[in-house]
């Protein structure tokens, strides 16, 4: 077996044919078995690169430098270069496309100028450097706090201690929520320099020239509302006039409170307040239930003054009317007449008297009759038992009043009429008053 002849890699004739070998066919290695010759390999890639650049190779290409060091290159042809450019030129062109978030906008800038907006969705703009873009969230609520961090305990005396109207001073801590404009994102970000802060010192000039306009007991207790809508007003009239895209949500009142040092006394001016209210509503209570009263009494009064107002008219008129008649029956019979409105006067004033005085025909003298009794005694004896116990204790009353009776039954049987006004039962005692 014939011995193989080992190579060392140190060698610096190696992989180079046939220089540093004897001219002995018999001591050259297998080159199929050895490493592959760097020459050939160069000159191979040297083909391909030409091929690649449009270039014919012809022969064995370019020897590399004497000295071992590498060889150059081919220089690069114009069409390899034209498309280097081309895809170049659109790798630029496609890094302009951009993605717009849902609720967020893109503001566009051409050298730092603003050129425009680019709403959600996919979008196109020139590229870097000629034209920029930044995005601007439009939908987010952004949210800050006047006069405390975080909770109410945390207080920021420079920011809520206020003036009032009457020169007291109040503790006010608000939330103010806002959000930009559809259209106010290039406002928001090169019109101010700190669109933010601009927000919160408009918001706390609003609050503190509102709260200077009201006294402190409104601003406490029944004005919180109409102080935050003010506030809105005022401080949105202020961003608007400086063109900041943003528009004001909400201004919300936390807390109102006197400072710390004066409030025992305040609570104690509370607590009066309350009493001074509380005497107030009783005030009006009571007021309720006696106006009402006072009114129906009122009311009740003049109804009746107005019923005796035409209860009197009414009798006037109607006595006025009856006058009337009686003149006509009195211009036509005035005798009949007077001695009829004679007695029917006498009856009127002697219907209510228990009483009777008779003017005797002859004479002078006045009968006296006690008819009170006799009507009472005529009563008992209709009545039957108990007319009869009256009897029995008036004596000979009951007989007189029969016989009385009997005899102006007699008279009137005689055929003379008794007289008007007068009972028949007395009409003998007219006739001959001085009989008995």
């Amino acid at each position: 077996m014939r011995a193989m002849k080992l190579f060392n890699l140190n060698d610096p004739g190696w992989g180079r044919g046939n220089q540093n070998q004897n001219d002995d066919p018999r001591g050259k290695p297998d080159q199929s078995s050895g490493p592959p010759d760097l020459d050939e390999v160069w000159r191979d890639f040297s083909k391909r690169l030409n091929g690649l650049f449009g270039r014919r190779g012809g022969g064995r290409g370019p020897r590399p430098p004497s000295g071992g060091g590498m060889p150059s290159l081919p220089g690069p042809s114009p069409r390899f270069l034209l498309l280097l450019i081309v895809a170049a030129v659109l790798l630029w062109l496609a890094s302009g496309f951009m993605i717009v978030q849902e609720g967020q906008v893109s503001v566009v800038t051409r050298f730092g100028q603003y050129v425009k907006t680019l709403n959600p969705g996919l979008q196109w703009r020139l590229p870097y450097p000629i034209e920029a873009s930044q995005p601007v969230n439009i939908s987010q609520l952004r949210t800050f706090e006047v006069g405390f961090r975080g909770s109410s305990r945390n207080k920021v005396l420079s920011e809520s201690l206020m003036l009032t109207n009457d020169e007291n001073i109040v503790d006010v801590q608000f939330v103010v929520q806002y959000r930009l404009l559809p259209d106010g994102a290039p406002a928001y970000l090169f019109n101010t320099s700190q669109p933010d802060e601009s927000v919160r010192q408009a918001a706390e000039t609003a609050m503190r020239e509102i709260v200077g306009r009201k006294p402190m007991d409104f601003v406490l207790y029944s004005g919180r509302t109409e102080v935050a809508s003010e506030v809105q007003a005022l401080a949105q009239s202020i961003l608007d006039r400086y063109e900041t895209g943003i528009q004001i949500s909400t201004v919300a009142i936390q807390n109102v409170q006197p400072p710390e040092q004066v409030q025992a006394a305040f609570d104690d001016a509370v607590k009066a307040g309350q009493d001074r209210e509380r005497q107030i509503n009783e005030g009006n209570a009571y007021a309720s239930k006696v106006l009402p009263e006072a009114e129906g009494q009122a009311a009740r009064m003049i109804q009746e003054s107005e019923g005796y107002s035409a209860k009197v008219i009414g009798q006037a008129q109607g006595d006025t009317s009856r006058f009337d008649s009686i003149a006509v029956e009195y211009a036509k019979a005035p005798g009949v007449t007077r001695e009829r409105l004679y007695l029917e006067t006498m009856q009127d004033i002697l219907s209510d008297s228990a009483k009777v005085m008779i003017d005797a025909p002859v004479g002078n003298n006045m009968l006296y009759l006690p008819l009170d009794k006799i009507m009472g005694q005529a009563a008992q004896a209709a009545g039957g038992s108990p007319g009869s116990r009256d009897t029995g204790s008036s004596g000979g009353s009951a007989p007189a009043a029969a016989g009385s009776a009997q005899a102006a039954q007699g008279q009137s049987g005689s055929g003379r009429a008794p007289q008007r006004g007068v009972p028949s039962g007395l009409d003998s005692l007219m006739t001959s008053p001085y009989s008995n």
